[in-house]
């Protein structure tokens, strides 16, 4: 587990992105880890079949921690149905709903409808604040709790810059939107955890992988760099590799 020390400075919220019961488990007890985010691709991932039942489950198991999980049709009359049968399952879930469907078309509606009736929702998908835009005016003075998840690491693939774009997403750090979370998602690299708080980012997603790199903190690069060649050079021995 990461020591409490290596992330004491950290101002933002670390979220343990999968759906790999065992590990929503054991991060369950870590100060480190305020909350958790699953989706489809990460649930087919781990092998879940029985979704209510598996969310039910886990969403007990690490409550008061929140958790998200997301609406499974394309059509805006039944995300609204999935999305509060979602909102049942626990009191700390949020309902992850699109920001558009697969077709293009803004949910906008929906999720302005979900939040107005207490769902707390964690709008995900969103790769630039123009697709926001408009919910946002109409998030202002808000009390339902609401998260926009802006998908930096694939803003990034794309040779774009995630730090530039969520310049246009300041404006959330008016009084005025104090129940919307900006997440970063999608996360690549460890320095997307610092880059992410320094950006105003509320939240960052993160794989167990990444997690486990949050010990290299300040780490002595001289140090790294010996361990790197004395792993090489153990690597080559046991696999039992020759030059001459």
């Amino acid at each position: 587990m990461v020591s409490l020390l290596i992330m004491a400075k950290n101002k933002i919220k670390i979220f343990y992105d999968g759906a790999n019961e065992k590990d929503i488990i054991a991060f369950k007890k870590s100060k480190i880890v305020s909350g958790f985010t699953t989706n489809p691709t990460l649930l087919k991932n781990s092998g879940v079949k029985l979704y209510p039942e598996f969310a039910i489950k886990i969403a007990k198991i690490i409550f008061p921690k929140p958790i998200s999980f997301e609406v499974l049709s394309d059509e805006e009359d039944k995300i609204y149905i999935e999305a509060k049968k979602i909102n049942d399952w626990g009191k700390n879930i949020f309902v992850k709903i699109p920001i558009i469907n697969s077709k293009g078309i803004k949910l906008d509606k929906v999720i302005l409808k979900l939040v107005g009736e207490g769902v707390k929702c964690n709008v995900t998908a969103i790769y630039s604040f123009k697709q926001v835009k408009e919910l946002v005016k109409k998030m202002e003075n808000v009390n339902t709790k609401i998260i926009l998840s802006v998908f930096c690491g694939r803003i990034a693939d794309t040779g774009r810059s995630p730090l530039k774009i969520l310049k246009e997403f300041n404006i959330l750090k008016s009084t005025k939107y104090k129940n919307v979370d900006l997440l970063w998602a999608s996360t690549r690299e460890i320095l997307n955890v610092y880059e992410a708080e320094n950006a105003g980012c509320d939240i960052i997603t993160v794989s167990k992988d990444i997690l486990s790199k949050m010990t290299l903190r300040n780490k002595s690069l001289i140090e790294y760099s010996r361990e790197t060649v004395s792993q090489f050079i153990k690597d080559a021995k046991s696999s039992g590799l020759k030059v001459c």
